[in-house]
């Protein structure tokens, strides 16, 4: 019996959420969460559960923008080290994004190991704007390189951390945005307090500053004055800004 290779394990874009507007002039790409090392396929319906929600919210808010939304489906579960195969899944993304929909804003939004993956990405010439939302990111070792940073460079970018958060270190997303910041002044970070790793608590809160900044950083609104503020203000406050209770409930567009 003749040998069959393994067939090759392709990334590729979910089915657009919500309907496609007839002219496209943005585009979400939601990275789900990872795990450090694997080589497994991953669970679509339970990979992408973490980010339905917002990329629903997203899409509704977008529309009359021109905004399409998409989930990102990874060819394996894992970063797997050097590989960092997640990032490299989002990055072959925003490559099919300028394929299919030509010279658009891209905005990487990515929840945990996905966070990762969005900012190792954010480089990508036609992103603009990332938002990292409870980021994995590795704990710091003098032996190894640190995070990179330089790629976000020009891009828009938003860090959110709830100050509980047990599986992803709070502290590690603020250095990283500290660095960052120094090279790029358009970074900011919010901490949720006492919120856990899946910002259930202040779900509400969470979703409406995804939504403003989103909105801001792909088609020119104006940011709310928490954002703004947030965007202006010197390290550290601008990378340690609360995200206040009730935040949404009445934005100044």
């Amino acid at each position: 019996m003749a040998h069959q290779a393994t067939p090759v394990r392709m990334a590729r874009l979910g089915r657009a959420l919500g309907s496609e507007p007839t002219s496209v002039s943005g585009v979400v790409l939601l990275l789900p969460g990872g795990e450090e090392t694997s080589a497994r396929r991953p669970s679509s319906m339970l990979a992408t559960a973490s980010v339905h929600t917002l990329g629903r919210r997203l899409t509704r808010a977008g529309r009359t923008e021109g905004l399409v939304t998409h989930v990102v489906h990874y060819r394996v579960r894992g970063w797997n080290g050097s590989e960092a195969e997640l990032a490299a899944d989002a990055s072959w993304a925003a490559d099919e994004v300028v394929r299919r929909y030509g010279d658009v804003p891209v905005c990487l939004v990515g929840v945990d190991m996905g966070g990762r993956a969005a900012l190792h990405a954010g480089g990508h010439t036609a992103v603009n704007s990332v938002l990292a939302l409870a980021p994995w990111l590795p704990e710091e070792d003098v032996a190894a390189p640190p995070e990179p940073v330089k790629q976000l460079a020009g891009r828009r970018v938003l860090i959110v951390h709830g100050t509980n958060d047990e599986r992803t270190d709070p502290e590690l997303s603020f250095r990283l945005a500290a660095r960052a910041k120094k090279a790029n002044r358009d970074i900011c970070r919010f901490e949720v307090h006492s919120d856990g790793h899946a910002l259930q608590q202040h779900r509400t809160e969470v979703l409406a500053l995804a939504e403003d900044f989103v909105l801001g950083a792909l088609f020119g609104r104006s940011f709310s004055r928490p954002v703004e503020d947030a965007f202006a203000a010197p390290p550290p406050l601008g990378l340690r800004m609360p995200l206040a209770a009730g935040f949404g409930q009445s934005l100044r567009r």
